[in-house]
């Protein structure tokens, strides 16, 4: 009775599968550590950009984004680097700019952000 019950292959995963598989959540990990805070860069140029449409002329505009850009800190997106249109009676600012992120050896991760004023 005992042999055949111990011929039965034993489930679940072995250590060198959970070494591999932990290996893969680590680096993932890695990857997100590092793109989140370009995710919170990104947030706050969109509410600069957004704060930045009450002006009503091109360098208005642009100091308005300045003036949040020292606030919130980042060095991405500056305000010479805003599209500002007319459009209608609303001013409307766009941006785009791209961030690299260095994985290891030659690989780099690549993120492109864009948007505009709501």
């Amino acid at each position: 009775m005992r042999s055949s019950q111990s011929r039965r292959r034993e489930r679940g995963i072995s250590f060198i599968g959970l070494l591999f598989v932990a290996i893969v959540v680590a680096c993932a990990g890695v990857v997100v550590a590092q793109v989140i805070p370009t995710l919170i860069e990104y947030q706050a140029i969109t509410k600069a950009a957004n704060k930045a449409k009450e002006g009503t002329t091109v360098p208005e505009v642009r100091a308005i984004f300045d003036r949040a850009q020292a606030i919130d800190d980042f060095q991405s997106v500056a305000g010479k680097d805003l599209d500002v249109k007319k459009v209608g009676d609303k001013v409307v600012v766009s941006f785009a700019y791209e961030r690299e992120i260095h994985l290891f050896g030659p690989a780099y991760l690549t993120l492109k952000y864009a948007g505009q004023s709501h």
